[in-house]
């Protein structure tokens, strides 16, 4: 009997356990490895192209709505804002009403790079090309349960619960990112994957 086996067997847990812990993590260093790579060409970090992808789905928001769907940014996203003002993908507007109000909404160049991020397929392909449209909805209920309570599990919430309520016809294209999964946790209405967000099976680009 190993030492291994002795302390798995005393403290209740099993070596799946360990074993899941380090699956979770190779999957998301090998997603964040392949987005980084297909995004330096635009010059663009993985937060960076999360922040261009909320506005086009559901923006102008205020900086706060806006952290608020964030996975990959914790915190106020201000400074990941001002680098995209400066590059000219982003703009701050005042509000008519109420001058203190500002929304960031995407330009012209903005949702240019939107599209050509659309274009790569490769992170999503590597999911689809090895799971079926049930078992990526299935490994994502079990993901939403274990990110229940964090930080994470809000914004993806927040995010997708957005973008499942735009309307039919209202120009942007139905938010389903993945095989339809039904809410069963209340947390969260979308299937989500372990990376960087995808746009589902069938847009894949």
């Amino acid at each position: 009997m190993t030492l291994r086996t002795e302390i798995e067997r005393s403290d209740g847990v099993p070596a799946s356990v360990d074993e899941l812990r380090y699956l979770v993590l190779a999957a998301q260093r090998h997603g964040s490895r392949t987005l980084a790579a297909g995004l330096r060409e635009h010059n663009l970090t993985p937060a960076q192209t999360e922040v261009l992808e909320v506005l086009a789905e559901s923006g102008p928001l205020t900086l706060v709505d806006l952290g608020r769907s964030l996975v990959c940014e914790a915190g106020s996203p201000s400074r990941l804002v001002d680098t995209l003002v400066q590059r000219g993908l982003v703009t701050r507007d005042r509000g008519t009403h109420d001058r203190r109000i500002v929304t960031l909404a995407l330009t012209a160049d903005g949702r240019k790079a939107v599209n050509a991020v659309d274009g790569m397929g490769e992170l999503r392909s590597h999911v689809t090309d090895r799971l079926t449209a049930d078992e990526v909805d299935q490994l994502a209920t079990l993901l939403r349960k274990l990110l229940v309570g964090t930080p994470a599990s809000t914004a993806l919430a927040t995010r997708f619960a957005r973008e499942q309520e735009v309307a039919p016809g209202s120009g942007r294209s139905s938010p389903t990112r993945g095989p339809k999964a039904g809410p069963k946790n209340p947390t969260s209405k979308s299937t989500v994957i372990p990376t960087p967000p995808h746009r589902g099976h069938d847009r894949k680009p």
